[in-house]
């Protein structure tokens, strides 16, 4: 399997999941303007009926909701182990700086709550390690995880190179973006991707890198992978598609409507 690129292409590059505190993600909190009505919208192909009660209001809510859902190392599948640190503090939002660089900063209040995980493959023979990261967003409102997505095609064509910390670049990125219901998007309203390639002063490069974000009501998911030297562009398409459904399944089993 591999990501289903198509719709909107754009040339350029963007950042997403890994290590806990250095989380290439986007920040929504900066567009969503409190009283705006022009909020980004799309309705999902197959309509998810939420149980308002489970829907979270609260930031303990919000966690506990996240814990339900972010992806562990058997959401990879076989082979996929926990990286230190494991976690990200909880208090950390990364946003893209004018100068395309990551920068940490606090969560606007648009979020209730957000968490990354941090994976890897490990080095084998002729082989470098895979680095995975997963994170759950759990904003205010739907609106707010829409601008969140919105903000991603933004910097996608605004930073054609972006550096994720200290010796990281991203690049040649080629993005796509599918509303529910495009092509083989099914499972979430909105869902952003993107391919291209990771250099890195440990590992070189140019290597395979693989990024996935979707969008359901107020919630968003996101995998990143990338790759390393005897690794190959279908290898981590793969496990960035598999850890993503994953997340995906568990969503809707935590807020739909229960019979």
């Amino acid at each position: 399997m591999t990501l289903a690129l198509a719709a909107v292409l754009l040339a350029g590059c963007t950042g997403a999941a890994d290590e806990p505190g250095t989380t290439e993600r986007r920040d929504a909190s900066s567009s969503a303007a409190p009283g705006t009505d022009a909020e980004p919208s799309a309705e999902p192909a197959k309509a998810l009926d939420p149980d308002p009660a489970r829907l979270p209001k609260t930031r303990a809510a919000a966690l506990d909701l996240i814990d339900r859902v972010i992806a562990d190392p058997d959401s990879f599948g076989p082979g996929v182990v926990k990286r230190s640190p494991y976690e990200s503090g909880p208090d950390t939002w990364p946003v893209l700086g004018e100068d395309c660089v990551w920068q940490q900063q606090k969560p606007g209040h648009s979020v209730l709550a957000t968490l990354t995980r941090s994976f890897e493959v490990p080095a084998a023979a002729g082989k470098g390690p895979v680095r995975l990261g997963a994170v759950v967003t759990v904003h205010r409102t739907r609106g707010d995880a829409a601008w969140e997505m919105a903000e991603s095609i933004e910097e996608t064509m605004r930073c054609p190179t972006q550096q994720l910390r200290e010796g990281e670049l991203i690049g040649s990125m080629v993005a796509a973006a599918l509303f529910g219901g495009e092509a083989t998007q099914t499972n979430s309203e909105d869902a952003l991707s993107e391919v291209g390639e990771y250099r890195s002063s440990e590992l070189g490069g140019p290597h395979h890198y693989a990024w996935q974000q979707a969008q359901t009501l107020q919630f968003t998911v996101a995998v990143t992978g990338k790759g390393a030297k005897g690794r190959t562009g279908d290898e981590i398409d793969n496990l960035v598609v598999q850890a993503q459904a994953a997340m995906l399944v568990r969503l809707e089993s935590a807020v739909e409507k229960q019979s």
